[in-house]
């Protein structure tokens, strides 16, 4: 009889492990006379595949960044975990630090000093190339390839990790009608004939395409109009639930920080002032900084509330 916290998981860490166990292969359980069972099902495999999958997904250690040689640092001895299925938002005026830590997880930007793991593993330890082909990546500049289709920006990832043919149109298929963008009607468009928020959505199915744990986004949305956004973080929010993954986005709006993110944690000049949840920030700031900064999607609704009284 499989354990309760397996049947029904109750945190995440948990949910990925069930996961995992749903993938292994049926074998003979000596355990049980030779009977065909899941691996899942013989203990010794049940505690080999916890102890391989870490408890959170991202851990920085006393992590930092200088350019300078230490004179200055753009990130100073920062710490913080994210669990499994997380969404982090990292948030900040420009300047803070905020898109320096995001990119030293994936390596663009390789770290002072500290730890900085993935998956249990040391990102220093793996191959930069390898290691960004298994994060998705999203970002402001959208990035598509000119010249490729809108099919063949969505393969890219999927291509260097040399699935076969038929695997990668599966994939394609599947990501672009995450996105609302069926392959049939857009798969061999190319980017200058979609919309910024079109192109911005390809930018999210081009990063899901080699389905990653953990995907990364540097103000994903900060370039489309107020509809188009709103609509494009909803539509993400709810993949990001749906899929289980993990994310990292780096934000300079808080409305948009508090309404998409399960954490986030607020930098100033290279350091975290405060980590915590939507409501935790809003009802206890720990700091001037964090108080003034959660204060202005108050202010701005206040204002909206007042204007339609008026009227």
């Amino acid at each position: 009889m499989a354990a309760p916290c397996i049947c029904e998981p109750s945190n995440r860490y948990s949910a990925a492990i069930q996961s995992a166990a749903q993938s292994l292969e049926w074998g003979k359980s000596p355990r049980y006379g030779g009977l065909l069972v899941r691996r899942w099902d013989c203990p010794a495999h049940a505690l080999q595949l916890t102890a391989s999958i870490a408890l959170f997904m991202i851990e920085l250690k006393n992590v930092q960044k200088s350019y300078d040689g230490g004179a200055t640092l753009a990130v100073a001895d920062t710490s913080l975990t994210i669990e499994r299925g997380e969404f982090l938002g990292l948030i900040g005026a420009s300047g803070c630090g905020k898109t320096t830590t995001l990119k030293m997880i994936n390596r663009l930007e390789e770290s002072s000093s500290g730890e900085i793991l993935v998956n249990g593993r040391n990102v220093i330890d793996q191959n930069p190339e390898q290691l960004r082909r298994n994060i998705g990546y999203v970002f402001q500049g959208i990035g598509l390839f000119p010249h490729r289709t809108v099919a063949e920006n969505v393969a890219a990832v999927p291509q260097l990790l040399q699935w076969s043919a038929d695997d990668i149109r599966v994939r394609c298929e599947e990501c672009l009608e995450m996105v609302g963008l069926p392959f049939d009607e857009y798969g061999d468009r190319s980017p200058s004939q979609l919309s910024g928020g079109q192109q911005q959505r390809i930018g999210v199915a081009r990063a899901l395409a080699a389905r990653p744990e953990v995907v990364l986004m540097d103000e994903p949305f900060g370039a489309l109009d107020p509809i188009t956004r709103s609509e494009l973080q909803e539509e993400f929010k709810s993949i990001q639930q749906n899929m289980a993954l993990t994310v990292v986005m780096v934000t300079h709006d808080m409305t948009e920080a508090l309404l998409l993110a399960d954490r986030i944690a607020v930098m100033r000049e290279g350091v975290v002032l405060q980590i915590g949840t939507p409501k935790e920030l809003l009802n206890n700031p720990s700091h001037d900084y964090v108080r003034d900064i959660v204060a202005m999607p108050r202010r701005r609704a206040q204002r909206l509330e007042e204007l339609m009284r008026n009227e």
